[in-house]
């Protein structure tokens, strides 16, 4: 189905349309935007999928755009996020890794809950989650501290898991250097004080000798059981569709960690056969099909 152009004012929020098929909301003193993919007569009150993007990364990437056409063809609705990273009207693109760093893990947390009350007051009445890696766990953190009724399902691809010695594992062998002195070093910033302060020449998620703040470098690597999804999937109330894909290196433990959760009802799991972590081109088409029969649509 040929994407959708709109030209509308959305006034819930202060939202509004910046360009065709992108809404723009403001929020906490700030712009937030998104993509709008709206599939037929199935907008608003149908299905409609809201879509969080993964590490650094956007509304427009390979995996989201891909998404929203083939769910549009499946008469889908969906509206793919664009997390702020503390910016105001990010762009649709990667973040520049020159830019210090102040935003914090669970700042889309709040940013899906906003999308999704903007998406009530359009008149969706059934609302499916769904996020990619790192936007995999945000996704769960949102959808096991909520109860709301229009949520109907939960998808996530490729959602990060965590334990505290791979994460340091996995910064040494990235970057070359213990991870422990420097998350001692935010902990006493921040018990000092100086929390919002800029740690200079570290490394930080994708990027390399950057800038960030004692609080930001916290919230993205101090230990935490909730950065596990596979530990949050049994507090989610919806139903949930975990996607791993059989080649990929990133998630590569993603697998045996969620069969022994899945029970095939609550929580499900469907391996790709072929996939990595992306699920480009047809592995891509597996997961709208399976959005597509969980959500009803034929």
């Amino acid at each position: 189905m040929r994407k959708l152009f709109i030209v509308l004012l959305f006034i819930f929020g202060q939202a509004s349309t910046a360009a065709a098929g992108v809404v723009t909301l403001s929020h906490n003193g700030i712009t937030l935007n998104a993509s709008l993919e709206q599939a037929g007569s199935s907008w608003p009150s149908g299905p409609v999928v809201l879509m969080t993007h993964g590490t650094l990364a956007h509304r427009g990437m390979e995996i989201m755009a891909g998404l929203q056409g083939m769910l549009a063809e499946r008469g889908i609705s969906s509206l793919a996020i664009n997390l702020s990273l503390g910016l105001d009207n990010r762009a649709a693109a990667m973040y520049d890794c020159a830019t210090p760093h102040t935003h914090k893990h669970t700042d889309a947390v709040d940013e899906i809950g906003a999308w999704l009350d903007w998406l009530k007051a359009q008149g969706a009445k059934q609302v499916a989650l769904l996020g990619h890696s790192r936007g995999g766990n945000q996704t769960a953190r949102f959808a096991a501290a909520s109860d709301d009724p229009v949520v109907t399902a939960v998808f996530l691809v490729a959602p990060q898991s965590w334990d505290a010695d791979h994460a340091a594992q996995d910064y040494r062998k990235r970057y070359g250097t213990d991870l422990f002195p420097l998350l001692a070093k935010a902990e006493q910033m921040v018990a000092d004080g100086k929390g919002g302060e800029l740690m200079e020449g570290v490394d930080f998620l994708y990027c390399e000798h950057t800038r960030v703040s004692a609080e930001a470098f916290l919230s993205y690597y101090a230990p935490d059981e909730n950065m596990d999804t596979p530990h949050l999937l049994a507090e989610i109330k919806a139903p949930v569709t975990v996607f791993a894909g059989s080649e990929d290196t990133v998630e590569g433990q993603l697998i045996g960690d969620v069969e022994p959760l899945a029970d095939g009802e609550h929580i499900r799991l469907v391996v790709v056969d072929g996939a990595d972590h992306f699920f480009r081109d047809l592995y891509s088409e597996e997961i709208a099909d399976v959005v597509a029969e969980r959500l009803g649509v034929e």
